[in-house]
């Protein structure tokens, strides 16, 4: 009876490593398609309209280029705890109505928070411009715990995540699903780049994480093994 049960005790945990090193060498290879993608991408940069592109409802890749504004009743919107090598500090969204498209977000780049954790002023974005930039989806939002953003007043929004539904309603304002990630060419914004999987894993990881949970369902499985052995002599 012991020797039935500590085999179903083994059979549960191997079953457990073997999915959960599944589900992370799938999402190494989810994330090694982005990668690919956004460097055939960038790579092209043949300029679609951004018009155009912010009407579609895809969340695919696209190099995007146009003329728009950004209103000035919308408020700055700070994504907080952003890294950015080994420092921590906030990306900066803001609105953007590209001429006869739907409003989007456009990604400013990413600022270091102080100490006291004093939030950045609101740069003043007047008159029509031109943007180049990487229409991709918007970040993560991950876990949603509690509300997904404050107003911290002085036109600026302190925003935990990023849910374009929720984003939208509380800006009342139909926003385009893709986020427009600037060109760090572009003279405006902050500090910023084009990389594929900011402050997220890279699929390398997921890779080496999958590989542990194989390892251990493997260990697990000769670790019963022997057990079973020594029970039988």
């Amino acid at each position: 009876m012991k020797r039935n049960v500590g085999w179903l005790l083994a059979a549960v945990l191997i079953a457990a490593f073997c999915a959960l090193g599944n589900w992370q060498w799938q999402r190494g290879v989810a994330k090694q398609l982005a990668v690919d993608a956004q460097a055939k991408v960038l790579a092209d940069r043949r300029a679609e309209p951004l018009a155009s592109q912010s009407l579609r409802e895809e969340t695919t890749l696209a190099w995007a280029a146009g003329r728009g504004r950004f209103p000035d009743d919308a408020p700055a919107l700070l994504l907080d705890n952003q890294r950015r090598g080994q420092l921590v500090g906030v990306r900066e969204f803001r609105v953007f109505v590209p001429d006869g498209g739907r409003a989007l977000l456009v990604d400013l780049g990413w600022q270091p928070l102080p100490g006291d954790r004093t939030l950045p002023p609101v740069q003043a974005l007047p008159g029509a411009r031109l943007l180049h930039g990487l229409l991709a989806p918007p970040p993560s939002a991950g876990l949603a715990l509690g509300p997904d953003h404050v107003d911290a007043g002085d036109g600026r929004w302190l925003l935990t995540r990023v849910e374009m539904p929720a984003l939208a309603r509380a800006l009342d304002v139909e926003l385009a699903p893709r986020v427009l990630r600037l060109d760090p060419a572009d003279p405006i914004g902050h500090a910023r780049d084009l990389e594929p999987l900011p402050n997220t894993l890279p699929p390398e990881r997921h890779r080496g994480y999958a590989i542990q949970w194989f390892a251990l369902a493997f260990a697990t499985l000769v670790a019963a093994l022997l057990l079973s052995r020594r029970r039988r002599q």
